[in-house]
């Protein structure tokens, strides 16, 4: 199939591309606008009327990498592409993976049907590396491969995982490390208990980064990777992530959880090389502080 096209005449881009590509089918074409495979003088187009002026070239996209800030229906937007990894920042509010409530609103099915850009029968798929939790935004890595999968999992306690919080009160020193051993056997609510062998050890460095009133923005990076392991350290510190009632909070003023994944940096699985992420906080969280 023909790849580029030259506009002789002004148009705009959904009709040209249904009279230039006239064996495709209707929802093909519209799914190469949706996944920004089209592109106009190099530069990717997803608006259905963009005007059109003799001499343009339009092409499909084959190499099915989206170009940084590529955003997909969900809201999720992917940060970087190529064959081996896949970097998107999560809106608040989007599952990592299926649950059994919930399927398709998930950041593995929005990738795996950006991949396959809308066909169904297509085998391309991501692989789960890490999660967040459905109410934090922020970075995230997924593995376009089982081999880098493997290779970035095997390296995970080198990645670098830096979040930034906002807490009720006031944590007592600007900076410092918080650490428990935290029993996850129930599933809805982690908590601090004495070790174990039902018990993993958690360590978790913060740094004060504004306090305003009874509100505190804190970053943290993680020593370790354990489920809800940020919540619950500032809850037993006495500072609870504003709108986490789950551990304790008593005010919601952003109506969402004030916990962002603003830093991942990680080795390529493929080449080694070291890659590096940053995700501004949300606005609706800095205005807190």
């Amino acid at each position: 199939m023909p790849k580029t096209r030259t506009v002789a005449e002004p148009a705009t881009l959904l009709p040209f591309l249904f009279a230039s590509w006239p064996d495709e089918k209707r929802k093909q074409v519209r799914t190469w606008l949706k996944f920004q495979a089209v592109t106009v003088n190099n530069r990717p187009v997803s608006q259905f009327d963009h005007p059109l002026r003799p001499g343009d070239v339009v092409a499909i996209r084959s190499d099915r990498f989206a170009v940084p800030k590529t955003v997909l229906p969900s809201g999720m937007q992917i940060r970087f592409e190529d064959a081996a990894v896949i970097v998107i920042d999560k809106p608040e509010g989007l599952l990592s993976m299926a649950s059994e409530s919930e399927k398709e609103k998930t950041a593995y099915f929005q990738l795996t049907d950006y991949l396959r850009r809308g066909n169904d029968q297509a085998r391309d798929r991501v692989w789960i590396v890490h999660r967040l939790d459905r109410e934090t935004s922020g970075l995230m890595v997924f593995a376009k491969t089982e081999a880098a999968k493997q290779a970035l999992q095997t390296g995970w306690e080198r990645a670098v995982k830096r979040y930034e919080a906002v807490v009720e009160g006031r944590l007592r020193d600007d900076a410092g490390t918080f650490a428990s051993d935290l029993d996850e056997t129930n599933l809805l609510r982690v908590r601090s208990a004495p070790a174990s062998d039902v018990t993993r050890h958690a360590i978790t460095h913060y740094r004060v980064l504004a306090r305003r009133e009874w509100r505190t923005l804190v970053e943290l990076t993680l020593e370790t990777g354990r489920r809800h392991q940020i919540r619950v350290h500032l809850a037993d510190a006495g500072c609870p992530i504003v709108g986490d009632r789950k551990y304790g909070a008593k005010s919601d003023p952003a109506k969402r959880l004030g916990l962002h994944a603003c830093g991942l940096a990680f080795p390529h699985p493929t080449t080694g090389r070291q890659m590096t992420f940053e995700s501004p906080t949300p606005k609706e969280l800095l205005r807190l502080v």
